[in-house]
C-alpha cells in the first residue's frame, strides 16, 4: 500500500458517507456508500478478498469522500455519482430503454397507439409492457375489435381502415362523441381485465354468423378469439386487484448476486428482468444501491405498490422511491417473492459456469499477460496495423481492447498524409503521433499496454515518437507473425524481448484475437479507401465528369463492374446528362 493512502486511511471520519476509488491515471473506477466511512473503507486494505476485490483493490492509488448527515443520504448520493462517472466495478445498468404504452389520446376522435412517453395531456395510458411485442399485438388485437381512427391527421377521404372495419371514418362521416366515449370504455374494460366477456360477445357472434353461413365472417371473429387468447390469456393471473406492481427477488453468492424482477400489469405477470451483477459490500447494502439505479438509471416505470423481502430496509426504500412498499410475510405476494427468489438462486447457479469461462477469456487473460509481460495489468489495450499495397492508398487502424474485450465505439481509422510510398515505419511514426498527441492535447484516457503489428523496427519507430516527440512512458509491445501469417511471438521491452507465452494458454489467444481484429479493421478500410479511389481514376479523364458526378456514379452503382454494364439510359439516372453519360459508357466500353 503506499503511504500516502495509509496516511488518508487514518484521517477517515466516524460519520455516513460515498467514497470514490481511483486508479493511476485518476479515473473513478468505484464509488460506494458506508454508514461509517472510516471502517468501510480501511475493510478494503485489510483482510482476505475474493479475486474480484482483489482486482480491485490492486487498481487502487487513490480515493476521496464526502461526508453525509444520513444513510439514505448517502445512498441518494451513491447513486447520483455513480450515473455520473459510470465507474466500471460498479453495477452497470446499460438498458436505458422505457418500456412502451398503450395510450387513447384526448383528441376529439381518439386513436389507440404505441408511446414511451408519458405526458400529462389527458391521454389514457396502459402499461408499461416490458414485453413490447406483446404491446404490439395488444394494440392489433384492440384494432381489430375497436374501430377508433388510425390517421395521425384527417385526410380528405377513406382509407383502407374503413373499408376493412377497422376505422369508423370520422374524416367523412359524422361520428357522435357518445360512439367515441362507448368505444374508449370498452377499451378501458378490455384492457383492464374484462376480455373474457368480449371474448364472449364474439363467440356468439361468430355462431351466428356460422347458422347464417357467414362463414368468412365467422372466420374473422374466430380469429379475434385466438387474438385474444393468444395475446392476453397466456399472461399468468396473479392477483384480482388490478393493482401495478414490481416484485424483487435476490440471490448472491461467491461474491455475486442475481436480481429477478417481476413485473406485474393489471394483476398479470407479463414479464421479468434478470441482472446479474459482482458486488463488493454486504448484500442488503449492494441491492439497495441496484433497486435506486433501477428506477432512475433505467428510467423503469415506478408502479403503484412495491413488494420486497424482509431482509432489506423499509424506511429507506419508502423515502428513496416515495411509493408504497411492502414487506409480506404470508400470502399470495409472499409466494411472488419466494418465486422471484428461487428463480434468482437458479439463474445465478446457471451462470457461474459462463462467468468463469467469460473471466477465464478476458480479464484473467489481461491479468496473466500483465505478469508474464512484467508490467502492470492492462486494462486497457489500444493496437495499431498498417495497410498498402506497393504504396497506394496507405491507411492505418487502431482497435481498443478493455479488459480482454472489444470496445468497438472507440476504434479509429487513419488516412496516411505525409508518408509518400510504401514506407511502414513512417507510417506507424504518423499514426502513433496523431494518436497520441490528441490524448494529451484532449485528456482522454491513456492506455496501458500499445501494441503494433509488427516487429523491432515497427516497435523503434512507436517508441521514438512517444519518448523523444511526446513525452510517454507507455508499455509498447510488438506482435510478429510466422510464415503462415500467424501470431507468433510478443515482443516488449526497450531493448525488444520475447515475452514466453504457452500456445494454448487464455493470454496467447487474447493476443490472436488482438492482433486478428486490428488487422481485419485496417483490411477493411483499406479495401473501401481503394474502391473509391480505383473507381474514380477510371473517370478522371473524361470531359464534364468532376469530383460531384464522380461521387454520383458511386453513390449510384457502387463498383466500376456495375458502371460497365450499364446502358446510357441507366448512367442518366446518376443524375448524369446524357451528353456525358454517352462519354462514360464509350470509354468503359473501350
Amino acid at each position: 500500500m503506499h503511504n500516502h493512502l495509509k496516511e488518508k486511511l487514518t484521517l477517515l471520519p466516524d460519520q455516513p458517507g460515498c467514497y470514490l476509488m481511483k486508479d493511476r491515471n485518476g479515473t473513478v473506477i468505484y464509488i460506494g456508500k458506508a454508514k461509517v466511512l472510516k471502517n468501510r473503507v480501511r475493510s478494503y486494505f485489510t483482510g482476505s478478498h475474493d479475486g474480484k476485490t482483489l482486482r480491485l483493490v490492486n487498481e487502487i492509488i487513490d480515493f476521496e469522500y464526502i461526508v453525509t448527515s444520513s444513510n439514505i443520504e448517502a445512498l441518494i448520493l451513491e447513486i447520483n455519482l455513480i450515473k455520473k462517472y459510470d465507474p466500471k466495478y460498479n453495477v452497470m445498468l446499460k438498458d436505458d430503454k422505457s418500456y412502451p404504452f398503450i395510450k387513447v389520446t384526448a383528441e376529439k376522435h381518439p386513436r389507440l397507439i404505441i408511446t414511451r412517453n408519458v405526458k400529462k395531456d389527458k391521454g389514457k395510458y396502459f402499461g408499461p409492457y416490458p414485453n413490447v411485442q406483446a404491446a404490439n399485438e395488444t394494440k392489433k388485437l384492440l384494432d381489430r375489435i375497436y374501430p377508433l381512427r388510425k390517421c395521425s391527421t384527417l385526410p380528405d377521404k377513406v382509407c383502407l381502415y374503413y373499408h376493412i372495419g377497422q376505422c369508423m371514418a370520422p374524416c367523412v362521416y359524422p361520428v357522435s362523441d357518445d360512439t367515441n366515449k362507448e368505444i374508449i370504455q370498452n377499451i378501458i374494460k378490455f384492457l383492464n381485465g374484462g376480455y373474457n366477456e368480449v371474448k364472449k360477445e364474439l363467440s356468439e357472434k361468430m355462431l351466428k354468423a356460422s347458422e347464417e353461413l357467414d362463414f368468412e365472417r365467422a372466420k374473422e371473429y374466430r380469429d379475434q378469439i385466438s387474438y385474444i387468447e393468444t395475446t392476453m390469456e397466456k399472461q399468468k393471473m396473479t392477483m384480482t386487484d388490478f393493482i401495478d406492481r414490481d416484485v424483487f427477488g435476490y440471490s448472491y453468492d461467491k461474491g455475486w448476486m442475481c436480481v429477478q424482477v417481476f413485473f406485474i400489469r393489471q394483476g398479470k405477470l407479463i414479464e421479468r428482468d434478470v441482472s446479474l451483477f459482482p458486488i463488493f459490500n454486504e448484500p442488503e447494502e449492494d441491492f439497495l444501491t441496484f433497486l435506486g439505479q433501477f428506477y432512475s438509471k433505467s428510467n423503469h416505470f415506478k408502479p403503484k405498490e412495491i413488494l420486497l423481502p424482509t431482509s432489506i430496509d423499509l424506511e429507506i426504500v419508502e423515502e428513496l422511491l416515495e411509493v408504497n412498499v411492502l414487506q409480506p410475510t404470508r400470502g399470495k405476494k409472499k409466494q411472488l417473492i419466494d418465486l422471484a427468489i428461487k428463480n434468482a438462486a437458479i439463474a445465478l447457479k446457471e451462470k457461474f459456469s459462463l462467468i468463469d469461462r467469460d473471466e477465464e477469456r478476458t480479464i484473467k487473460a489481461v491479468e496473466n499477460l500483465g505478469v508474464k509481460a512484467s508490467i502492470p495489468t492492462p486494462h486497457r489495450i489500444e493496437a495499431f496495423d498498417n495497410s498498402n499495397i506497393q504504396g497506394t492508398d496507405p491507411v492505418s487502424a487502431m482497435v481498443v481492447f478493455i479488459d480482454g474485450k472489444p470496445e468497438k465505439k472507440e476504434y479509429r481509422k487513419y488516412k496516411i498524409k505525409s508518408v509518400k510510398g510504401p514506407d511502414d515505419y513512417e507510417t506507424m511514426r504518423e499514426v502513433i503521433r496523431r494518436r497520441y498527441s490528441r490524448v494529451l492535447k484532449e485528456n482522454l484516457a491513456l492506455p496501458d499496454l500499445i501494441i503494433v503489428d509488427g516487429g523491432i523496427g515497427h516497435m523503434n519507430a512507436a517508441q521514438d515518437v512517444l519518448e523523444n516527440e511526446l513525452g510517454l512512458d507507455v508499455p509498447l509491445a510488438g506482435l510478429v507473425k510466422d510464415e503462415k501469417h500467424r501470431t507468433s511471438n510478443l515482443l516488449i521491452g526497450e531493448i525488444p524481448q520475447v515475452v514466453e507465452l504457452e500456445r494454448n494458454s487464455q493470454e496467447f489467444y487474447l493476443l490472436q484475437r488482438i492482433q486478428d481484429e486490428v488487422h481485419r479493421f485496417a483490411i477493411t478500410f483499406h479495401r473501401q479507401l481503394r474502391g473509391k479511389t480505383s473507381f474514380q481514376s477510371v473517370l478522371d479523364d473524361i470531359p464534364g465528369v468532376g469530383e460531384k458526378r464522380k461521387k454520383a456514379l458511386l453513390k449510384h452503382f457502387g463498383s466500376i463492374k456495375k458502371l460497365k454494364e450499364a446502358t446510357i439510359e441507366e448512367i442518366q439516372q446518376a443524375n448524369i446528362p446524357k451528353q456525358t453519360a454517352e462519354k462514360i459508357y464509350e470509354k468503359l466500353q473501350q
